[in-house]
C-alpha cells in the first residue's frame, strides 16, 4: 500500500509544479499529471480494498502466541520452529494465531535484530499478526493487553505471576495454555484446547 500512495503523492507534486511553472493552462505537463493521480488513485483503493483483514471466523477464534517463551520450549534452546510447530497446531485446530516476541528475538535465533516482517516471513504468518515489542520493553503487557482487547487465550509456560493484579484473568482457567514437548513431540494443554473445538 505503500508504493500506490507514494504515487498519488507523486503525480500530485507534479501536477503542482506543473500549474506552478506553466499557469493554470492544459499543458502536456498537467494532462499527464492528471492522468497519473487518477490511475494511483485507483491503485490505492484497490490496495485498501485487499487488505486482508484480522476478523476471526468465530468466537475465541482469537490465540496469542508467547513466542519468547515457547520457542524455549524444546531442549531449552531458542528455535523459530518450536513456535512454528505451536502454530501449526493451533490453526489446524481452527485457531487464528497471532505471536509476540522480545525485541531480542532476532539475536537469539540469528545472531542480529529481526522485525515482525522477517519474523512474520519465518513463521508463514501475516505480518500483521507478529510483533516484536520495541527496544528496552517488555512483551508481558503487550501481550497480555492484546489478549484482553482480543478475548483470546494465551499459550505459553509463563504464569505472568508480576502482571496479576493488573490482569486478574491470568488466574482464570483456560485462559493461559501450557505446553512443551515430551519424547521429542509437541504437547499442549489439550483439555483447555478441546473446549474451543467442542
Amino acid at each position: 500500500m505503500i508504493v500506490p500512495f507514494a504515487l498519488v503523492l507523486m503525480s500530485l507534486a507534479v501536477g503542482g509544479y506543473s500549474v506552478l511553472k506553466n499557469g493554470p493552462i492544459l499543458s502536456d505537463m498537467v494532462l499527464l499529471s492528471v492522468l497519473m493521480t487518477v490511475a494511483s488513485f485507483y491503485l490505492l483503493l484497490r490496495a485498501i480494498v485487499a487488505r486482508p483483514k484480522l476478523e476471526p471466523t468465530g468466537p475465541d477464534q482469537w490465540i496469542l502466541v508467547d513466542g519468547s517463551n515457547v520457542m524455549h520450549w524444546k531442549d531449552d534452546t531458542p528455535q523459530l520452529a518450536t513456535v512454528q510447530d505451536v502454530l501449526q497446531v493451533l490453526q489446524a485446530r481452527g485457531f487464528s494465531p497471532g505471536v509476540i516476541f522480545d525485541a531480542n528475538v532476532g539475536y537469539k535465533v540469528a545472531g542480529r535484530y529481526q522485525d515482525d516482517r522477517e519474523l512474520a516471513r519465518v513463521l508463514r504468518l501475516p505480518e500483521d499478526r507478529v510483533l516484536v515489542v520495541p527496544k528496552g520493553t517488555q512483551a508481558d503487557p503487550y501481550l497480555l493487553n492484546s489478549a484482553r482487547d482480543l478475548g483470546a487465550r494465551v499459550v505459553t509456560n509463563d504464569k505472568y505471576r508480576d502482571w496479576a493484579a493488573d490482569f486478574p484473568e491470568i488466574r482464570s482457567q483456560g485462559f493461559l495454555i501450557s505446553g512443551g514437548y515430551r519424547g521429542g513431540k509437541l504437547w499442549l494443554d489439550d483439555g483447555l484446547l478441546a473446549r474451543h473445538a467442542a
